[in-house]
C-alpha cells in the first residue's frame, strides 16, 4: 500500500472513532487545554473554529482572550498555501469561509506564537495525520523557520492512532491535549530548518 492509500485508511478509522467520541460526548473537553494555555498567557494564540465532529476548543480560546492575550483563528488564503490568522473573541462578526469553517467578517491579521492545531489522527510521538490539505504544514513550517512556536493538538483520546503513515513534510506537534489529558511527546529528530519549543 502505497503512502496516499494508507493515509486515507488512517483517516477513515480515525473519523469513525472520532465520531463516536463525539457523540459519547464529554461535560468539560477542553479543560485540559484551558489549564496548558495557562502557561502560555500573553503569547498570541492561534485556535480554531469547530467543524462537525471536531473536538471544541472554544472555551479555552475564550478564558485566553479573558485574560487580555490575543487569539487567531485560520482562514484559508488559496490552495496549496499557508494559512493566515485573523483575530477573534467571542461574540464577533462571523462568516462563512472556504471547506464552511467561520472566519471573522473583518479579519485583522496577527502571527501566532502557539497554536491549537485540529487533526484526524495523532501519535504518541507527536505525529499528525492531517484532513489531506497540507494547511498546518505550511504554516508550522514557515512559522518554525521564522522562531519558536508551540504547536499543541487537540483532538479526542480515541484519536490516537500507532504506527501513523507519515511523511518528511507533516510537521509534529510539541504538546497533545485531549479530553482525558496532557501527552507530551518524546522529541525525535527534526529536519534541518525545523526548530520546536519544549513545552
Amino acid at each position: 500500500m502505497n503512502v496516499d492509500a494508507a493515509k486515507a485508511e488512517a483517516r477513515r478509522a480515525a473519523f469513525a472513532r472520532r465520531k463516536a467520541a463525539h457523540e459519547a460526548g464529554h461535560p468539560a473537553p477542553a479543560a485540559h487545554l484551558e489549564a496548558v494555555l495557562a502557561d502560555y498567557r500573553g503569547r498570541p494564540l492561534a485556535g480554531y473554529m469547530p467543524m462537525r465532529t471536531e473536538i471544541d476548543p472554544l472555551p479555552a480560546m475564550a478564558a485566553h482572550d479573558a485574560a487580555g492575550a490575543v487569539v487567531g483563528v485560520p482562514v484559508i488564503m488559496a490552495p496549496a498555501t499557508p494559512l493566515r490568522f485573523a483575530r477573534w473573541w467571542p461574540g464577533m462578526a462571523m462568516v462563512a469561509g472556504d471547506f464552511g469553517a467561520l472566519v471573522p467578517a473583518r479579519p485583522e491579521w496577527i502571527e501566532p506564537e502557539v497554536l491549537v492545531v485540529p487533526l484526524v489522527a495523532f501519535d504518541r510521538r507527536g505525529g499528525r495525520l492531517g484532513y489531506g490539505g497540507g494547511f498546518y504544514d505550511r504554516t508550522l513550517a514557515g512559522l518554525r523557520a521564522r522562531g519558536p512556536v508551540v504547536a499543541i493538538g487537540f483532538a479526542w483520546a480515541a484519536q490516537e492512532g500507532a504506527d501513523l503513515p507519515l511523511e518528511a513534510v507533516d510537521e509534529p506537534l510539541d504538546l497533545i491535549v485531549t479530553e482525558s489529558g496532557v501527552i507530551r511527546p518524546d522529541p525525535a529528530p527534526r529536519a534541518p530548518g525545523r526548530t520546536r519549543e519544549r513545552p
